[in-house]
């Protein structure tokens, strides 16, 4: 737009008709005339502005959204996804950045498509006998057994263990986050030998 107005200027047009042809403010017009009169192409330049200089250089933001684009078990570090907070302990550890937080890591991360704190995750069924099972499980939600409603006083109750600490291994990687893909995760485990009580 600055360039136009000293194209429009070039022509012998007045500020009142740049400022209609370009929509920009009579007084601006008048400011980038003056500037270009005085100063020539470097006045279509931004001046040097005053404030805080930036605390962390391109590189280090773009090696920040490297990490986040790896998994932490490739890094050694024990944990199954990355977090913001995780990242910035990460960051500060290696010396790639000095004391970042938590929130500027989060709006690194939000500039871009990526968002390493989201998964996507599925479960592929196996199981031959599923169907039948699901069906019981499904009929017990409708509150319904064996095709018979239940009546007002018979009720279900449904328990799992509590904690889930099993010994089990993945059958498939961890797939880490990507440009505008989130981490993906399938939850199929080879279990190991893990025994359950359970109370209800």
């Amino acid at each position: 737009m600055r360039a136009q107005v000293v194209l429009h200027a070039a022509r012998g047009r007045s500020n009142a008709h740049i400022a209609r042809e370009t929509g920009l403010h009579l007084d601006t017009v008048r400011v980038r005339r003056g500037r270009f009169a005085e100063q020539g192409l470097a006045g279509l330049a931004d001046r040097r502005r005053c404030g805080r200089p930036a605390r962390f250089t391109p590189v280090q933001v773009a090696e920040a959204k490297a990490l986040a684009c790896r998994l932490p078990a490739e890094t050694g570090v024990p944990l199954s996804r990355w977090s913001c907070p995780e990242l910035a302990t990460e960051l500060n550890a290696r010396g790639i950045t000095n004391a970042v937080s938590a929130s500027t890591v989060r709006r690194w991360l939000h500039q871009d498509p990526l968002e390493p704190w989201q998964h996507c995750s599925w479960m592929f069924i196996t199981d031959p006998h599923f169907r039948p099972k699901a069906e019981r499980v499904l009929d017990l939600y409708a509150h319904t057994f064996d095709g018979i409603e239940l009546g007002e006083d018979e009720y279900v109750v449904s328990a799992d263990e509590k904690t889930s600490i099993q010994a089990r291994c993945r059958c498939h990687p961890t797939l880490a986050p990507g440009q505008a893909r989130a981490m993906r995760v399938n939850h199929t485990y080879g279990r190991g030998g893990a025994l359950a009580y359970l109370a209800a």
